[in-house]
């Protein structure tokens, strides 16, 4: 008792303050099993009452960074995850440590035929790979996110392979990714692996700060004015949020998603909605959450 004890403390502590490199580490996730909370103490959550919590998501998961759930509802089926999917985007290609101050052009390559999505990233804008990284993450830009994979050593192809072999490293064994943009509706992904995704995307420092900058502002044209983008998670605005990693998305099959990693009641938890409808719904999801959290620890 006493080992399991303390392998349960050290796990915990490691996912909490894990470094902050791209090192992968599967044993630190691999408390994100189905087989969570089972023999573990009282936590500050006993007194929540889950009929209490009326989520319009579809699938939603609170969860403590050990792995605890304190809430799930459909969180086991895969299903499209929009833009969530810039989180692995970004965790490729940190992981492959290409120079960060390397300027790279956005070029017809980077258009989104599929959806015909507009960028205000034109044919011959030029950024750094991180200001592509930052504008992918923080306004979720799909030419970003494009000319990040088009330039990864072997092109788009080795870059979606790399994808799914860094997801089958985290466990995430309902998982599937073809784009680096979440554009295409065969990015999917369960709420659970979601979560393995988000706790591993927060131990990139990098990622943490791109997620949570609510505005940024680039030049990407000679003899031209800035651009200014703002984040696509309007709850950085909120006083009462404390989120250390978030990540919206939207695809008409995936529905608005809202992932994030956040401080309630001072305590960390991730939390992931998925497939709501109405362009709000995860906002009001995320703030029904936080309210039903406060009062039942409160009370």
């Amino acid at each position: 008792m006493k080992k399991n004890l303390l392998l349960f403390c050290c796990l915990s502590a490691a996912l909490l303050f894990g470094s902050t490199d791209a090192t992968e580490n599967p044993q630190q996730l691999a408390a994100l099993s189905k087989d969570t909370g089972a023999g573990q103490s009282a936590t500050p959550w006993s007194n929540l009452n889950p009929k209490k919590l009326k989520l319009q998501s579809i699938a939603a998961l609170i969860m403590e960074p050990s792995g605890k759930v304190v809430y799930a509802k459909h969180v086991d089926e895969p299903r499209p995850i929009a833009s969530i999917t810039k989180l692995m985007t970004a965790m490729v290609t940190l992981d492959r440590s290409l120079p960060l101050d390397e300027t790279i052009t956005i070029t017809k390559d980077d258009r989104d035929l599929e959806r015909l999505t507009g960028s205000r990233l034109e044919y011959g804008a030029r950024l750094t790979r991180e200001q592509l990284l930052r504008l992918a993450l923080m306004a979720s830009e799909n030419r970003a996110a494009s000319a990040l994979a088009r330039t990864y050593p072997g092109g788009r192809q080795a870059f979606v392979k790399a994808m799914n072999r860094k997801a089958r490293a985290l466990g995430m064994t309902d998982s599937h990714f073809v784009g680096p943009a979440g554009l295409d509706a065969g990015n999917v992904a369960s709420a659970r692996d979601v979560a393995k995704m988000v706790l591993a995307a927060r131990r990139y420092a990098l990622i943490h700060s791109a997620t949570t900058t609510r505005r940024m502002s680039v030049r990407p044209y000679k003899g031209r004015g800035e651009l200014r983008f703002a984040n696509t998670n309007r709850l950085l605005k909120n006083k009462h949020w404390e989120i250390q990693l978030s990540k919206t998305g939207y695809i008409n099959e995936a529905g608005r998603c809202l992932v994030m990693q956040a401080e309630i009641a001072d305590q960390p938890l991730v939390i992931v909605l998925l497939n709501s409808f109405g362009k709000l719904t995860p906002f009001g999801d995320s703030n029904r959450i936080r309210k039903w959290i406060e009062s039942g620890v409160e009370g």
